[in-house]
């Protein structure tokens, strides 16, 4: 097992979903290229944490990699031992070996593409409700005129001399018991297997192009800031005849001026006057769609939240709530005859009508002897 994907994204192997979803978005923050444009190691860091990401958060694909993980050998260990003693031995070693050091140099002969990685920015009603979105950016190509081969029309090219077409040199170290086969990729090829005659003409031997691409896509409702999609191929073309690497369109949601989620639950602050808090009364609330009646109970108090069931985000994967919370706002520079109505309204009000005030007076009294209200 080449890479430790718990380790990559910093949690344990028995962690959740949620602890995985949640490690994977800080360090995609920390990691993100556009705060590391220059950095190699960043950019290589991200790379690693999305695929340890896309393995791990799916269910089937992480069973699996665990069983691989405790069972390292699994793949080569039926072949077993018999009929050939220890003669065979080193040609099952080298199997082994071959299948993971020797395959490690193969897969750098068919070298996959890199991904490329886009940020876009959405509206905070774009992504609670989809969107359709296209992003244009430049990525290499396999070159038309060479098929991707770096050699003049496709065919100015000639197995490799040096590794008789296999990209690969095996070298036996050691012997007998400890016999070992070290594979590297053959230096004269680059591990294509392939000497180019003549180079291509149209893409100077490098088997790609860059061309300016455009990728339409559907963005998801419910999508959130660092969720993203992932293209296969749309990535860039290899150098080395592999497939192309994959595009991967990270999400950035902008704030709203209204309303905040958590997942797929929408949050407002109502702002509302002290008198429909003491009378009770019917206010407009907004939604994601259109407003909606909210009825305030007589009394009400800054603080209380009213739940309007099913009016958060509707997404494939549920449907959250609206949370309102009440602020109950004191009015200011008031006029003569407001002031006059309002002492006259205190001279008519109980101290029962208010219970927490109540409560406090009593506690007052008992410990300091006196009413704070006078």
């Amino acid at each position: 097992m080449a890479q430790d994907y718990y380790k990559i994204l910093g949690v344990d192997k028995n962690a959740s979903q949620d602890e995985i979803k949640s490690s994977y978005r800080k360090l995609v923050k920390q990691y993100h290229p556009d705060l590391h444009p220059n950095d190699a190691e960043a950019a290589a860091k991200f790379k690693e944490i999305n695929e340890a990401n896309e393995v791990l958060s799916d269910p089937q694909k992480r069973k699996q990699y665990d069983f691989e993980l405790e069972h390292p050998y699994a793949a080569g260990a039926g072949q077993g031992f018999s009929g050939g003693g220890f003669e065979g031995f080193g040609d099952i070693f080298s199997e082994f070996f071959g299948g993971f050091s020797g395959g490690g140099a193969r897969a750098q002969a068919k070298e996959r593409g890199a991904d490329i990685t886009l940020e876009v920015e959405l509206s905070f009603l774009d992504a609670a409700k989809g969107s359709n979105k296209t992003v244009t950016f430049n990525r290499r190509e396999p070159c038309a005129s060479c098929k991707g081969t770096g050699a003049k029309d496709g065919v100015k090219f000639e197995k490799c001399a040096k590794c008789n077409g296999t990209g690969t040199i095996q070298k036996v170290v050691g012997g007998g018991l400890f016999r070992m086969v070290n594979t590297t990729v053959c230096p004269d090829c680059n591990g294509t297997g392939k000497k180019i005659i003549e180079k291509c003409t149209v893409c100077g031997g490098k088997g790609y192009s860059v061309k300016n691409t455009s990728f339409t896509f559907d963005v998801p409702a419910g999508a959130d800031t660092n969720s993203y999609i992932r293209k296969r191929g749309m990535g860039h073309a290899s150098t080395h005849g592999g497939e192309a690497g994959d595009l991967i369109v990270i999400f950035k949601v902008l704030p709203h001026k209204i309303f905040k989620r958590e997942n797929f639950d929408l949050y407002i602050d109502l702002p509302i006057p002290f008198t429909t808090a003491c009378l009770g009364g019917t206010v407009k609330v907004p939604t994601l769609d259109k407003a909606v009646d909210l009825d305030i109970v007589e009394g009400t108090q800054t603080g209380k939240v009213y739940i309007v069931k099913g009016k958060g985000i509707k997404s494939a994967r549920g449907t959250g709530n609206l949370y309102v919370k009440i602020i109950v706002e004191t009015p200011t520079k008031l006029t003569r005859t407001q002031k006059d109505l309002l002492k006259q309204f205190e001279k008519e009000s109980e101290l029962k009508q208010t219970p927490k005030m109540e409560e406090y007076k009593k506690n007052v009294e008992t410990f300091y002897g006196l009413d704070p209200y006078k």
